[in-house]
Formats: C-alpha cells, structure tokens, sequence
C-alpha cells in the first residue's frame, strides 16, 4: 500500500513539474502596427522549402571595416520575425571581419524583443533572433568558438513604452564584445 501511494504521489509531482508551453509553438500576438505578422508567408525560421532563411553575403560589398569598431553594433528586426534584414548585412560583414582578424576577441548576440507576446515566447523569438546573427557570422567564417547566442526576451528593453516606435527599438540582436 504504501509503494502504490508513493508512485502516486512521484506522478503527481512529475506530472505537476512538466510545462505544457512549446517554445516553438506559435503564441497568438496582437499586432497593433497593421502589417502582416509573417510577410510572404514566412516566419523567419525557415523558407518554403524548409532551408534557413539567412540570405548569402558578397563580402565584396561590404562597408569598411571601421563600421566594427563604432557603435553601431545593433541588427534589428521586423515583427514577429528572425530574418535578418538585407541593410543589416554590411554590418555583419564588418563585425565578422573584425572578429576574424583577432583570434582574441569574443563576441555575445543578444537577442531582444518588444513587449508583445508572453515570456517564454519572447524569450524563444530573441534566441532565434541572436542564431541568425550567429550563423551568418558563422558563414562568413567566424569560428563558433569567439560567439555566444543568447536571448533576454523583452526582460531589457532599448526604449520603454507601447508606441511602433519603441517597440521597433526592441525588436533587435546587438553584438556585444567581451
């Protein structure tokens, strides 16, 4: 008797430890700016055909490596999306000649988001956000050694407030040096 009621109370407890959030599931998102949650039918995680959606870099045409050294260290993002947008790329590049260059260097990508959506969500969407970053310096030759993705969520946001303007500010991956 007392075995049966101690596997009872160890299911219970188990059962009671387990989180039914999905951190891959979409969570339904009030979109107060009027533009289409996923554009062209894209999440920002893959393509159509499942391959992921970070576009090739030509190195060729990148800005001077100067960029790197200033402080324009910060990618940001469309709503409820992880693609990194094409005016963002000479960025990257710069930022991946740079940490190249010194073997020495490390690098952390922080993955931010606005206020929208619940925690678990936005904390999964800014991880998503930081590997963009990631694999694309990654791409362009970065070893994964001198990179950190991680995710804050919308637990740090760049500007406080509901406007479209702040919440833009927020939508975003900066590149932190360490």
């Amino acid at each position: 008797m007392n075995r049966l009621m101690l596997a009872v109370v160890v299911t219970a407890f188990l059962g009671a430890c387990g989180s039914s959030v999905k951190l891959d599931d979409k969570v339904p998102v009030d979109d107060k700016s009027g533009t289409p949650v996923y554009p062209n039918g894209s999440d920002g995680r893959t393509g159509s055909s499942g391959q992921s959606s970070v576009a090739a870099v030509d190195i060729g045409k990148s800005t001077p490596s100067s960029v790197a050294q200033s402080a324009d260290r910060i990618v940001y993002f469309d709503f409820d999306s992880a693609a990194i947008r094409p005016e963002f790329q000479p960025l990257i590049e710069s930022h991946a000649r740079g940490i190249k260059a010194d073997k020495n260097k490390r690098v952390a990508i922080e993955g931010h988001t606005d206020e929208r959506g619940g925690r678990e969500y936005n904390l999964s969407l800014g991880q998503r956000r930081a590997e963009s970053v990631r694999r694309a310096m990654a791409l362009l030759g970065v070893p994964e050694s001198q990179m950190e993705a991680v995710s804050f969520g919308k637990e740090k946001p760049a500007e406080l407030g509901s406007t479209e303007a702040a919440m833009e500010k927020n939508r975003r991956a900066e590149i932190t040096y360490r």
